[in-house]
């Protein structure tokens, strides 16, 4: 079996190597810019030459292991139950990066059996940059982190973000129509894995949304959990695609409730 802490090492270096060549081709121009799911769903050149840097180095040094990224789908590596897989965003943010705005991230997780062990996400904008091991605690530049100790819904400020398709952004609307009055306030900063990572020091006391794929959450997510933070999904239902919420214990069934209210599972 891997050792978390050693695949923690891998990913931290391969991280900040993958952080570096994004803000170098960022300085250099954003180049050739797609879409993907809708018009308003963009890759760049940037998130496809990061991504293949990655798998590179990685393959370099763990030749047997998989590879599970946003932009080329799963490569290499075994299928066996003790096999590594690691799970990579080389861009998290492609539209604030593509606009010049300083949040987004490499986001690399490690996984093993299904069960996510190890995990950095790191802005190259401004360098911030959170690490979790299963059972290890989840720490940022020394310092370990614990979450927000907030126990009022009414006082707590909470992060979401939306899909690119039309009509789910107007059902995700009209959800923080609705939680809008029993909370705090709401901040969109257009990253999930720099949502997670800032619910997991307090920065954000909980974030919630809908229609995440694993390599926005996978290193994020343990990096809140390891926090202690609940990470969940709606109605028992394990975090994943179908939706995601991260809270404190004193007011994620709080949040939870509200959110099935509002059903913000729902929706296209």
């Amino acid at each position: 079996m891997a050792d978390p802490q050693e695949l923690l090492a891998v990913a931290v270096t391969i991280a900040r190597s993958a952080a570096d060549l994004a803000r170098t081709l960022r300085a250099q121009g954003i180049g050739e810019v797609s879409t993907k799911s809708t018009p308003t769903d963009v890759v760049t050149a940037a998130d496809k030459a990061v991504e293949n840097h990655v798998i590179e180095v990685l393959h370099q040094s763990r030749p047997d292991d998989a590879v599970l990224g946003e932009e080329t789908g799963q490569t290499g590596g075994k299928v066996a139950s003790s096999a590594v897989r690691w799970i990579l965003d080389p861009i998290d943010g492609t539209v604030n990066y593509l606009y010049g705005l300083p949040q987004y991230a490499v986001s690399l997780a490690a996984e093993v059996g299904g069960t996510v062990v190890a995990g950095v996400v790191h802005n190259p904008a401004t360098g911030d940059e959170w690490t979790a091991t299963r059972g290890g605690g989840a720490w940022r530049a020394g310092r370990r982190l614990t979450g927000s100790g907030v126990t009022d819904l009414g006082q707590t400020l909470v992060g979401t973000g939306f899909g690119y398709d039309p009509a789910r952004r107007a059902h995700q609307a009209a959800v923080l129509a609705g939680l809008l009055p029993r909370i705090r306030d709401i901040r969109r900063i257009g990253v999930a894995s720099i949502d997670l990572c800032l619910a997991a020091e307090g920065a954000l006391d909980a974030v919630y949304e809908k229609g995440l794929n694993p390599w926005d959450y996978a290193a994020g997510g343990l990096v809140a959990s390891e926090a202690g933070l609940l990470v969940t999904g709606l109605r028992g239902e394990p975090a994943g695609p179908g939706f995601l919420m991260a809270a404190p214990p004193a007011v994620h069934g709080l949040l939870h409730d509200e959110l099935v209210a509002l059903d913000a599972a729902g929706g296209p």
